[in-house]
């Protein structure tokens, strides 16, 4: 038995380490496209059909999903659920869907997660869609907000503003 588990696990290590050395790093017109085929299928709408906006504000920053077409009432219903959604994970300090969308943990969740009872996150729909408006008073959870927002606007590229924004738009 142990001769065929060390052999075994000495092919799996193998394999990992070659699958880990092809993996798309950001940037990448593949990595882009296995990250928006990953979040497509996480966020339950499609990225072609929707509009991603990721703002810093002084006192944290925003995710903003809006549908492309005003009447596509199916994807702004799917929008308003799926931001729900990461509202209360976002709260309970649950990052994974953001792990498994960018196949990598991004800057900040792991303080964000730490952190999380010094952090609101609240959820406002918007006329063809919603938003996560992101808020705190400390310091340390504001750098790591920012640290998760500019790494979300690189990796989705939206071009969204890397610089903070005196104040949150209504």
């Amino acid at each position: 038995m142990k001769t065929f588990f060390v052999p075994t696990m000495c092919l799996f290590a193998a394999s990992l380490a070659i699958c880990q050395g092809n993996k798309a790093q950001p940037g990448d017109d593949s990595h882009h496209s296995d990250m928006t085929h990953r979040g497509d299928h996480a966020m339950g709408f499609s990225h072609e059909k929707t509009t991603h906006h990721f703002r810093l504000f002084k006192d944290g920053g925003a995710i903003e999903v809006t549908a492309n077409d005003p009447s596509d009432t199916e994807s702004r219903d799917q929008i308003r659920m799926h931001l729900g959604h990461i509202t209360k994970m976002f709260s309970a300090g649950n990052f994974n869907v953001p792990m498994f969308i960018h196949n990598t943990t991004p800057p900040g969740a792991a303080k964000m997660s730490e952190l999380r009872e010094q952090i609101q996150y609240q959820f406002q729909e918007m006329a063809s869609g919603a938003r996560v408006r992101i808020l705190t008073a400390n310091p340390e959870a504001l750098e790591a907000i920012h640290a998760f927002l500019r790494f979300q606007i690189t990796d989705h590229q939206t071009h969204d503003d890397l610089n903070v924004s005196e104040a949150a738009a209504k």
